[in-house]
């Protein structure tokens, strides 16, 4: 921490949301005339590896969030349909009423938390379920995002290592697949352009062209849902000219012959019919991962957001075992880095009290759990905003207005969640309370202490839940423990990475890099599987989407992220809608527009078997035929008819770890 002058300092904080850089920010605060210190500007910290002194487009904006003038500020309680300001003590007592009645009548069943990663902290993310944990009530399974990924992972490797980014200028063919990284991972590009300079190759594989394909030397834009296809049909053509690695197949994996039995099939010519790939273009990737490694693969979680999602990313995370990547610096493949934090979890939460009889809802299905007859009388929402990013989005809402429902929502923004909330309590941001950050794009353990005073009566999530666990009684330790507590259970462990990570060190350093070798290669000699081998099997079969397209649903969309949006995060940012465009809009091919008989700048209606939302038509060759792109989740607030997009998406799920499947909704368009 260093002072800039008497009205300004520089802080050190690790960024909370939702993205693999979890970068270290470099934050200007500023003490105005009424000498109240805010924050007035948002870099990245030169002397961080991964963020390398610069902010994404995104959170360089978060001082326009932090201040921002509809930002809750007071307890709030909705009176005759509206929301007016009490007191903390009214609040958390009624609520507590309210809760011991519930609990009375119908048990801690009739209790959900929904959350999810508004912010990444430990403790006001994930270590405030102790209370949830405490009463017994149901248990939220965290499928929104990454469950599929993770599963499929696991299946083949156990727990998830990837390579290091700065082991990234090693390999000589990169392949993105299926993750927009310049939008959504963006401090890993400067170790791409670093490999780029020492000679390697860049393709992007995405349904849609969008600035990581710009940013690629080659863009191979196959259909929606298809991965698995070409994953299937890659492997086949290395193996076909000879060039897996027959010696670390033998040494290091298991049930590779099924694989390569189930693959036979997928020709180049099958696998370009399947995918809407030239024969060229599969044969080219082939044997630039054959003949050009190391070969570095970057997957995103967009190719698990089909219900064949699960195998997709199975099937193409398993092609580094093919070649033997593994082996060679820089070569593997990256879903996420968060198995290196091998950290004590297990009292986080309060995990240890989660019994094998609890109730359990799957996040994507929280319209069924909202209706009268699924029993959930009370609603705590923290950490997200599912009156937007929840699928079925209309039936949730319905569901959130129900007059028999005590709805509470810890919120940093006026939400359209918030403003649906029975109480309303407003929450610190990460500037304003303590926490620890682990990532899941790169090696190193983010500390921030309490920085900014709280504004209003602003309070930390951890706070709420301890004040309402005191109320009802509650005598569970860890919902009472302090950050220092918590710190000090989470590296009560003797594993390798973490030994010289203290407390202290974190206290004094704020970011701590992991205990690495110095040549991080994880599946160099095998896996963390049962059997100590990456698996092939159960192998990964090629299984087209569900949802087949219809003359009256001909269309497939899919919703990627925005590049200045978090998720829902933002939404309410005035400078980032416009750079967005103001509005969302839908990105349609020209055939299609021509079909529907739509226009360029003008609206048209989507519909799907769910719902219907209208958007502002934009033409362009960047989308294919037969595909609708609407990028972002942007609030319904900026949306013409007020409709978030997950009013089309369905509560189906995927086939592996119960997620989401936002990229598989077939729709209609039409003029208006």
């Amino acid at each position: 921490m260093t002072a800039a002058s008497s009205s300004t300092r520089d802080v050190l904080l690790t960024c909370p949301l939702d993205c693999p850089d979890a970068c270290r920010l470099k934050v200007t605060l500023a003490t105005g005339a009424d000498g109240v210190e805010r924050m007035s500007k948002v870099t990245g910290d030169p002397g961080h590896e991964t963020t390398r002194g610069f902010a994404c487009a995104k959170t360089v904006h978060y001082p326009a969030r932090q201040n921002h003038p509809d930002r809750p500020l007071y307890p709030m309680k909705r009176v005759d349909g509206e929301l007016v300001r009490v007191s903390w003590e009214q609040a958390l007592d009624e609520i507590a009423d309210n809760l011991k009645g519930i609990l009375d009548r119908s048990g801690p069943s009739a209790v959900l938390r929904y959350n999810y990663a508004g912010t990444m902290g430990l403790r006001e993310g994930t270590h405030v379920h102790s209370f949830f944990r405490a009463l017994g009530a149901c248990e939220l399974d965290e499928t929104i995002c990454a469950s599929a990924g993770t599963e499929a992972w696991s299946l083949g490797y156990g727990p998830r290592y990837g390579v290091d980014m700065a082991d990234v200028p090693h390999a000589r063919t990169i392949v993105l697949w299926g993750i927009n990284s310049l939008s959504t991972n963006s401090h890993l590009t400067p170790w791409l352009t670093e490999a780029r300079r020492n000679g390697a190759k860049i393709w992007h594989v995405d349904p849609y062209r969008n600035r990581t394909s710009r940013f690629a030397d080659t863009h191979l834009r196959l259909k929606p849902g298809t991965d698995t296809a070409l994953a299937l049909g890659l492997a086949r053509e290395i193996v076909a000219q000879g060039w897996h690695d027959a010696e670390y197949l033998d040494a290091a994996t298991e049930g590779f012959g099924e694989f390569l039995a189930a693959a036979q099939p997928y020709t180049l010519e099958r696998t370009a019919e399947l995918t809407g790939l030239s024969v060229p273009e599969i044969a080219e990737l082939a044997r630039a991962m054959g003949e050009r490694g190391p070969t570095f693969i970057r997957v995103g979680y967009g190719m698990t957001r089909h219900e064949n999602g699960g195998t997709a990313l199975r099937a193409v995370s398993l092609l580094p075992a093919v070649t033997g990547d593994w082996k060679r610096r820089g070569g593997g493949c990256t879903l996420s880095t968060s198995g290196a934090f091998a950290l004590n979890r297990s009292h986080l939460g309060a995990a240890h009290l989660v019994k094998p009889s609890a109730r359990h809802v799957n996040m994507n299905e929280l319209a069924d759990a909202l209706q009268p007859e699924a029993g959930i009388e009370a609603l705590f929402v923290y950490n997200t905003n599912p009156a937007v990013v929840a699928p079925d989005s209309t039936r949730v809402r319905s569901g959130m207005a129900r007059p028999d429902l005590m709805m509470v929502v810890l919120e940093q923004a006026m939400t359209e969640t918030a403003r649906l909330a029975d109480y309303l309590l407003p929450a610190t941001t990460f500037a304003e309370h303590a926490d620890l950050y682990t990532s899941y794009g790169h090696h190193s353990l983010g500390y921030n202490p309490a920085t900014l005073p709280a504004p209003g009566e602003a309070r930390p999530n951890s706070w709420v839940f301890a004040e309402l666990g005191r109320r009802l009684g509650l005598d569970t330790p860890e919902l009472y423990w302090s950050m220092d507590e918590l710190m000090a259970a989470l590296l009560d462990t003797d594993h390798p990475y973490l030994a010289g990570v203290t407390p202290e060190r974190l206290k004094a350093e704020g970011s701590v890099p992991l205990n690495l070798p110095d040549e991080f290669l994880p599946y160099a000699h095998g896996a963390g599987t049962p059997s100590g081998r990456v698996m092939f099997t159960p192998v990964p079969g090629y299984v087209p989407v569900q949802a087949q397209l219809t003359p009256e649903y001909p269309l497939r969309l899919i919703t990627p992220p925005a590049h200045h949006f978090m998720n829902s995060t933002y939404g309410n940012v005035e400078y980032l809608n416009r750079a967005e465009g103001n509005e969302p809009q839908v990105m349609v091919h020209p055939q299609d527009a021509g079909a529907a008989g739509v226009q360029h700048g003008g609206y048209a209606t989507l519909g799907s078997e769910q719902g219907r939302v209208r958007r502002r038509v934009h033409v362009t060759e960047d989308v294919q035929p037969g595909v609708v792109v609407v990028e972002g989740t942007w609030w319904g607030l900026s949306a013409p008819d007020g409709q978030s997009i997950n009013a089309l998406t369905a509560q189906t799920l995927t086939d592996l770890g119960g997620g989401s499947t936002f990229h598989n909704t077939r729709v209609h368009l039409r003029p208006g």
